[in-house]
């Protein structure tokens, strides 16, 4: 290619050569030193906008904000949980409407241990009945603060005709990290802000229907909740979703990402948990950033950037925007560094619980912080 275009060049520029400039109307001349100081100051200005881009989507200059010691936050509890909705309660799935109920009432006993305020909100989709559950904690006015999990789990073709239970691993995925990790991090944080009270009115929502193929619809649960929110005028300073929170790697390379070159943006081992926000979204996903960072001393990378980028809206925090509320993401990115995301391997064995509590103690500071 580089060949081909050089020839050609120099045929153009033989012919110009032999041409007289008067008889064509053609005037040669070099490049003044006025117009190759334009051409530097443009080539600056579109190299100093690429830095300020990145600068906007990475934010790579956030200074932590120091925190009180959060209060420990046991591993063990957190397998537990991660265990019982995983395997006892498999699958979790819209299909499954036993068991899918069985992990709400599951969730609604250990919010109630916590002395929370609890309540169910109905979720019906083609007459069936689905639940929402959520603890309240802090004053009863005031500016919202929403956590959120999902806790169903995704099925691929809904049923296995060589089992007799209609489900198996090649259909039916345990869900450990997606999302029962959230959701063991919502309990966990439930028991945190029970014995230290927010604030802020502070409500823990543990979602429905989240996964396929309600996904991307209205029957979501967290559609329901945000719709819920907006119809009773609630102001809401915040929704954070924790989707995926308990895969790490140490392994050079085990990090993906959606486009070339964010590699040198960004870590190439899995090691982190990342903060997620809309392109608009700089200084909320800033200040998160900031205090866990202040929290404990598991690395926190964030991304600001526009739905088109994938990965960025695919949970529950998308319906808080579409209603106007600001949201956020919590995740360890899913599928571009768990290669079980949706599959038979996505066991509770393959979870750190050990960064897990770490990330539970940095959201326990984001809901003592003064925003």
């Amino acid at each position: 290619m580089r060949k081909s275009l050089s020839a050609k060049s120099g045929r153009a520029a033989g012919c110009l050569k032999r041409a007289p400039a008067q008889k064509v109307g053609i005037a040669i001349r070099s490049p003044t030193p006025t117009s190759t100081r334009e051409w530097l100051l443009a080539f600056g200005l579109f190299g100093l906008m690429v830095l300020m881009s990145a600068a906007l989507i990475t934010e790579p200059f956030v200074r932590p904000v120091a925190s009180s010691t959060p209060p420990p936050v046991d591993p063990d509890r957190l397998r537990e949980h991660v265990r019982h909705l995983s395997v006892d309660l498999y699958p979790r799935s819209f299909d499954q409407i036993i068991n899918i109920e069985r992990a709400a009432q599951y969730i609604e006993s250990q919010f109630r241990t916590t002395g929370a305020k609890v309540s169910s909100q109905d979720v019906t989709v083609q007459e069936l009945k689905y639940r929402n559950i959520i603890a309240r904690f802090g004053p009863d006015t005031g500016e919202l603060l929403v956590i959120g999990a999902h806790y169903d789990s995704e099925s691929d073709t809904g049923v296995d005709p060589h089992d007799p239970r209609g489900y198996s691993l090649q259909t039916h995925t345990p869900g450990a990290d997606d999302n029962a990790s959230g959701v063991a991090g919502l309990l966990e944080l439930a028991s945190l802000l029970a014995v230290h009270p927010p604030n802020q009115p502070v409500e823990l929502v543990a979602y429905t229907l989240e996964e396929p193929p309600h996904f991307g619809t209205e029957n979501m649960g967290s559609a329901w909740h945000a719709r819920s929110l907006k119809s009773a005028n609630q102001s809401v300073r915040l929704m954070i979703s924790l989707e995926m929170i308990g895969y790490f790697s140490d392994a050079p390379g085990s990090q993906h990402y959606p486009i070339p070159g964010m590699n040198q943006l960004y870590p190439d081992r899995g090691d982190f948990i990342a903060v997620v926000g809309h392109f608009g979204g700089f200084g909320m996903t800033r200040e998160v950033k900031a205090v866990m960072q202040g929290t404990t001393d598991l690395p926190v990378f964030s991304i600001n950037a526009p739905s088109m980028l994938q990965g960025i809206d695919l949970s529950d925090h998308r319906n808080y925007w579409e209603e106007g509320f600001p949201a956020i993401m919590i995740t360890d990115t899913a599928f571009y560094r768990n290669v079980a995301y949706h599959g038979a391997a996505d066991t509770s064995d393959r979870l750190d619980y050990g960064k897990m509590a770490k990330v539970v103690q940095d959201v326990y500071s984001i809901t003592q912080h003064s925003f």
